[in-house]
């Protein structure tokens, strides 16, 4: 199996360049219609009731009825706004976020009629930069939106939404990080090629941990959807927004949500490379075979995040940034060290220390997950004990005690 580098790139004939754009475009349309979908039925399932079921066969129809429902509905523009930026706000939102997918690599070499290119867009030498760069872009679109809708929710929810992109975006890129560090490169095709053999999830896994954490935060979701909290800001930074403007908002989410699945997936799953047992099979990395085992860990991080909506509930925002500045940063700083350290030593010939990373690796990442699960989970608050009732007759009701009346003046 060959496996594509940088030099693999670069001599694609102009129409298999539009083709492959046009190709992660649909993907990634599909990809949010499809998880729309899944979503309601999935949650529905967990809550013990049905999802969609009633457009087209078995609800299958659900996702392109709203979608054709909100491109259709009036919209509305409310008085006192910023017209320009909040008209240019749902736009700034999604177009980073398709931008990104663009050094996500689907697969190895294929041949498209007569041409072999790999299943990527393009690469670059610092690859990961360029998705957190284009990504870090997307937020000013939800910022700009509570701004310009010249409303308090709005802008509170705005707010929100950049202290937590700062916050987690810190801990994001430190992860990427402790894999620049050992694999020796930033190109994504790179990457994935290194990990031929053993996945970065075992030898990295406090920096998995942490970045699955760090990317449920990033994307806005469920625990960590504060910028939009229904419960106390109606609908956060897009409450003032209707129709296909809405609808842009959607979109930007879920292709987020992919996009940083495709990432999670390329750093830490091996990218596009057959998980066990299917590696043992002859051809598993060849072809298009690579897609399909590409989309199921891509699938396998969407259903995680829906797992979570259904499961936890929405922490308080000082518990939040808590979690981002006193935990996840702090871990990842030092772990970043120690993986400094045994990089150092394996390029002076100390190769038997890998097994001492996967150990520690392993020993490390199930502590993180232990205190995540018990810092995350739904803790039952008793209400306080009463005071005890005033002594009264047996079997009657108690009751306070009467406040002293002056005596009338004669």
């Amino acid at each position: 199996m060959t496996y594509p580098d940088l030099s693999s790139f670069g001599h694609d004939p102009w129409w298999l360049v539009l083709a492959k754009a046009l190709g992660v475009f649909v993907f990634c349309l599909l990809t949010v219609l499809v998880a729309i979908l899944i979503e309601r039925k999935v949650l529905g399932r967990m809550q013990m009731r049905y999802g969609p079921n009633r457009v087209g066969p078995f609800g299958l129809l659900q996702s392109l009825v709203d979608g054709v429902k909100l491109a259709l509905k009036e919209g509305l523009i409310p008085a006192g706004v910023d017209k320009p930026i909040y008209l240019a706000a749902p736009v700034i939102a999604v177009i980073p976020a398709v931008m990104a997918f663009a050094v996500i690599p689907m697969g190895g070499m294929v041949s498209v009629f007569g041409h072999r290119t790999p299943l990527q867009l393009t690469d670059l030498s610092v690859g990961v930069l360029y998705v957190l760069a284009v990504t870090s872009i997307g937020v000013y679109g939800i910022v700009l939106a509570g701004w310009a809708s010249g409303s308090t929710y709005p802008l509170l929810g705005g707010l929100r939404s950049s202290a937590q992109v700062i916050s987690y975006e810190i801990a994001m890129a430190l992860c990427f990080a402790a894999v620049f560090l050992y694999s020796g490169t930033m190109s994504t095709s790179e990457i994935v090629a290194k990990q031929q053999g053993l996945w970065y999830v075992f030898l990295l896994l406090p920096s998995f941990v942490i970045y699955v954490t760090s990317m449920v935060g990033e994307t806005n979701r469920a625990p960590f959807d504060l910028p939009e909290a229904e419960g106390e800001l109606v609908g956060g930074f897009h409450t003032e927004y209707s129709s296909l403007k809405f609808a842009m908002f959607m979109l930007a989410e879920y292709v987020n949500m992919t996009t940083v699945a495709a990432l999670a997936t390329t750093l830490f799953l091996g990218g596009w490379q057959a998980p066990w047992p299917f590696n043992m099979i002859d051809g598993a990395n060849s072809g298009w075979w690579p897609l399909l085992w590409f989309i199921a860990k891509v699938w396998t991080f969407m259903f995680g995040f829906m797992w979570l909506r259904a499961t936890l509930p929405r922490l308080r925002y000082d518990q939040f940034m808590n979690l981002g500045w006193k935990i996840l940063i702090p871990i990842s700083l030092a772990w970043i060290m120690t993986v400094a350290v045994v990089r150092t030593l394996r390029i002076n010939g100390y190769d038997g220390l890998a097994a001492v990373l996967v150990s520690t690796s392993a020993f490390v990442g199930v502590l993180l997950l232990v205190y995540l699960w018990r810092t995350l989970r739904h803790k039952k608050t008793r209400p306080q004990r009463l005071a005890d009732p005033p002594s009264t007759a047996p079997g009657a009701f108690p009751v306070p005690p009467i406040p002293a009346k002056e005596p009338a003046d004669a």
